[in-house]
This record gives C-alpha cells, sequence and structure tokens, in this order.
C-alpha cells in the first residue's frame, strides 16, 4: 500500500484581519465570508502569528519561503503588526533560509511609512487597480459608494517614489472586458506595472460567497471574453513588450507548453498546495473555497 508523503513546499495565503476591509467593491466574493465568524473580533493575534510563522518555516523543505498576506485588506493590521512579523520570520528562519514576503493591498492606506518599510524589508506588492478612471470605479467602490481611482493612483505614485518592488493586480469584469488594450496601455504606461496578472471575475449569483449554484452575476466574464481580452493584451505586447512587461497568464502558458509546472494553482494537474489561512488560524483548501466543507481544520489544534 503506497504512503502519502508531505510536499516539499506548499503556499498558505494568510488573511490577518479575515474578510474585513476599507472598500466595498461589488464583485467581491470574500467580503461576505465575514458571515463564517458572526462572534469574530477579525484580527489576529501576536500568539497566533508567532505560532504560524514557526510552522510554516518549519514545514517547508526548500530554501526559499514566501509568506503571503492578503484580506480583506491587510493593511487594517496595522504597520507595527508587520513589523512584528518580519522579526518573527527572522526568529525562526533557518540558515540559509531566504524569506519573501508578497502583499496584496487595495493601496487606499499607504503613506511614506508603509511604503518605507516595504522597501526596506524587500516586500513584494500587489496593487490592485482595474484600469483607467471609468473602468476601476465601476466596481471598485468604498463602503460610501464613492470612487476609490484617485487614492489607488496616489498608492502606485508612493509605491515608485520609494522604490517598492510591485506588480499590479487588474480584475477583469464585465466593466473592463472589452477594453483589453486600453487597459493594458495605461497599466503599462501610467502605472508602470512591469508584472501584471490578470484575474477573471466569476461570480457565484447567492447571498453566500460560496462556491455553489450554476448562475453568475451580470459583473462576470465569459470564457470567450476573457480570452478576447487577452488576445488583444497579447497582439500588444508581443509586438513591444516582451523581455520588459511580463504578464502572468503568458508566463505561465508558455511554461506549461515548454513542458514546466507553469507555477499557477489553476494550470497545474492538482490542487491542494495553496490553502487560505483566515484571522484565527482556521485552514481552508483554497482562498476560493473558504467555506465549511472545505474547512481543513485549525492550525493550534492541527499544526501544519
Amino acid at each position: 500500500m503506497p504512503t502519502l508523503s508531505s510536499p516539499p513546499a506548499f503556499h498558505v495565503m494568510v488573511k490577518p484581519r479575515g474578510a474585513i476591509c476599507n472598500l466595498a467593491c461589488q464583485y467581491c466574493f470574500y467580503l461576505k465570508k465575514e458571515q463564517l465568524y458572526p462572534d469574530g473580533n477579525f484580527r489576529m493575534s501576536e500568539d497566533l502569528l508567532e505560532d504560524y510563522t514557526r510552522q510554516y518555516i518549519e514545514a517547508q523543505g526548500v530554501p526559499e519561503v514566501t509568506f503571503a498576506w492578503q484580506g480583506g485588506e491587510p493593511t487594517l493590521m496595522g504597520l507595527d503588526f508587520f513589523r512584528k512579523a518580519v522579526e518573527l520570520q527572522e526568529k525562526y528562519r533557518l540558515p540559509g533560509m531566504k524569506v519573501i514576503n508578497a502583499f496584496q493591498t487595495n493601496g487606499i492606506l499607504l503613506d511614506a511609512a508603509w511604503c518605507g518599510f516595504f522597501h526596506d524589508k524587500g516586500f513584494l506588492i500587489g496593487l490592485s487597480i482595474d484600469g483607467p478612471r471609468g473602468l476601476h470605479d465601476t466596481y471598485r467602490v468604498d463602503h460610501g459608494g464613492q470612487p476609490t481611482f484617485e487614492r489607488v493612483m496616489r498608492a502606485a505614485r508612493l509605491l515608485r517614489e520609494h522604490r517598492v518592488e510591485f506588480n499590479t493586480l487588474t480584475c477583469v469584469s464585465a466593466a473592463n472586458v472589452t477594453h483589453g488594450l486600453e487597459v493594458y496601455a495605461f497599466l503599462r504606461d501610467e502605472i508602470q506595472s512591469r508584472y501584471m496578472q490578470f484575474i477573471p471575475i466569476i461570480e457565484r449569483n447567492n447571498s453566500t460567497g460560496f462556491q455553489t449554484g450554476i448562475y453568475l452575476t451580470q459583473r462576470s466574464v465569459a470564457g470567450g471574453h476573457y480570452g478576447r481580452f487577452l488576445i488583444d493584451i497579447f497582439d500588444e505586447w508581443v509586438r513591444r513588450d516582451v523581455g520588459q512587461v511580463y504578464v502572468q497568464m503568458f508566463d505561465v502558458a508558455l511554461a506549461a507548453w515548454a513542458g514546466q509546472r507553469p507555477g499557477l494553482c489553476v494550470f497545474e494537474e492538482t490542487c491542494g498546495q495553496a490553502m487560505a489561512m483566515e484571522f484565527n488560524g482556521d485552514l481552508y483548501s483554497c482562498d476560493h473555497y473558504v467555506q465549511p466543507d472545505c474547512f481543513l481544520g485549525n492550525i493550534q489544534q492541527t499544526p501544519l
């Protein structure tokens, strides 16, 4: 009887504030995850942060370990939390091990202090922006329904001024799916992004935020439309930007074509090595499946 062995490395996306966010993006499935914890305080404790840091490093069998921070909005934890995170990483880092921090943010709370910290500690920042003003502001609004474009542009300027390494994450929705070239040119020329991710919005039409049901919202995109969006970008990219701009979807497609592992979970043969952890240590099988039937356990009862 063959036995199961642990993978040499796996990925955990940590959500130290859970689903709490200072924006109310209309297509965001994760905001509804707050309903899973009606009595939650939605703040990761320092004790849990230390426990997770130790477990995660000890469980990795590779010389380079990436800590991924997301939400919700992780800047709502405050800068001191991440100063402590870096301190604990150094405390538990094994000899010769390299630690990387990846941090996804909407950019609203970024200031000189945040950006100086990111630069000094070598954080890789993912900045969420959906294109030029009219496209971005269609769905990416705050809790008062107000547009956010100018505040995100300010964040991009701060990141550049402090020489922080960053990429852009663009959600492809009904609002911008027919504007592929416009979105790409804006990110390349105005934001000066050199690493881009384009994530299709596939939003289930239900009240739970769970991956259940067969109907999608009108904000979602069809496969053919998403494909045309990428083709329009590819035609521009391949003519003038190869080697200068990196588009995640093109990189992973090339890797798969060349017989290499793509490195993006949706292109892998199997899933299960990219999990999500909530503010209280609850671990789920995937960021898109934070729901009861995909609950794996709590790291304070069952270590990683």
